[in-house]
C-alpha cells in the first residue's frame, strides 16, 4: 500500500470561458458615445461577476484602439497574463483620442489566442466583441482574414457592433461569426442592448451542458432558436 502524501490531493482550478472586448477609442467616440460604452461595459462585467461558478470563471481581455493599442485594466506583463476573472476588475472609464487601428487590436488578439501560455487548451471556446463607429486607418484586411481562417483564432465566436453611421459594414461583417448578424446601434443609447446580447450569450453558454456551443441569433441579437451551432474545437469536443 502506497504511503499517505498530502500533496496529491489538490483542488481542481476552475477552466475559463476567455472573452476577449476589442474596443474603438478614437476620437470621434468622444461624448455620449464613450460614455455609453463605458456604462455597457462596466454593467456586463458586473452581470459576469454574478454569473460565475466555482467550476467556471469568465476571463476577460480588453484591447483598446485609438491614440494607441494596449489592454485596459487587464494586463499584467511582469507574469505575462493578459486575462482577468471578471470579478477582479474594478472598471476605470475608457477616454477617446487618436485614429481607428483596428487591424492592429485584431493582431494583438489574434497573438495572444494562438498562444496557449496566455490561453490555455483547456479553455472553452473564446467570445471576441469587435465595436467601432468608423473605418480602419491601418491594414484591416490582412489582419481579419487571418483572424477568421487560420489556427486557433478562428475557432473563436465573434460579434461586432457598428455605432452611428459612419462605421464600416464591410469590415465588420467579414469579421463576425456566420450565426451573428451584424449589431447597428444608430444612437449611443442602443450600445447597451449590444452589451445585454453579449452578457446573454456568453452567460447562457456556463448554463448549458454543452458551454462550447453559441445559439444562432439574428439583427440585434435576439434569439432566433435555442439550436446550437455544432463544436469547431480541437480533437476534443470540449476544449479550445
Amino acid at each position: 500500500m502506497s504511503r499517505f502524501n498530502p500533496a496529491s490531493y489538490t483542488v481542481a482550478t476552475a477552466r475559463p470561458i476567455p472573452v476577449i472586448l476589442l474596443l474603438d477609442t478614437s476620437g470621434s467616440m468622444h461624448g455620449d458615445r464613450i460614455k455609453q460604452l463605458n456604462e455597457a461595459v462596466s454593467d456586463m462585467l458586473q452581470s459576469f461577476k454574478h454569473q460565475e461558478k466555482m467550476e467556471t470563471t469568465i476571463e476577460v481581455s480588453i484591447i483598446t484602439f485609438g491614440k494607441d493599442v494596449n489592454f485596459h485594466l487587464t494586463a499584467n506583463k511582469a507574469d505575462n497574463t493578459y486575462f482577468r476573472s471578471a470579478s477582479e476588475i474594478e472598471w476605470e472609464d475608457l477616454k477617446a483620442d487618436g485614429m481607428t487601428p483596428m487591424g492592429t487590436a485584431i493582431k494583438m488578439a489574434k497573438g495572444m489566442l494562438e498562444d496557449k501560455t496566455i490561453i490555455p487548451s483547456n479553455a472553452y471556446r473564446p467570445t471576441v466583441v469587435l465595436i467601432s463607429d468608423g473605418n480602419p486607418t491601418d491594414d484591416w484586411q490582412n489582419a481579419i482574414q487571418s483572424f477568421i481562417s487560420e489556427g486557433r483564432s478562428a475557432k473563436c465566436d465573434r460579434m461586432s457592433l457598428g455605432i452611428g453611421a459612419d462605421f464600416a459594414p464591410a469590415v465588420l461583417n467579414q469579421f463576425k461569426s456566420d450565426q451573428h448578424e451584424l449589431f447597428i446601434a444608430k444612437d449611443a443609447k442602443e450600445i447597451a442592448s449590444f452589451f445585454k446580447a453579449v452578457t446573454m450569450s456568453v452567460t447562457s453558454r456556463m448554463n448549458s451542458n454543452n458551454i462550447n456551443a453559441v445559439e444562432v441569433t439574428i439583427k440585434n441579437e435576439i434569439p432566433k432558436d435555442n439550436t446550437p451551432i455544432p463544436n469547431i474545437m480541437d480533437d476534443e469536443d470540449d476544449v479550445f
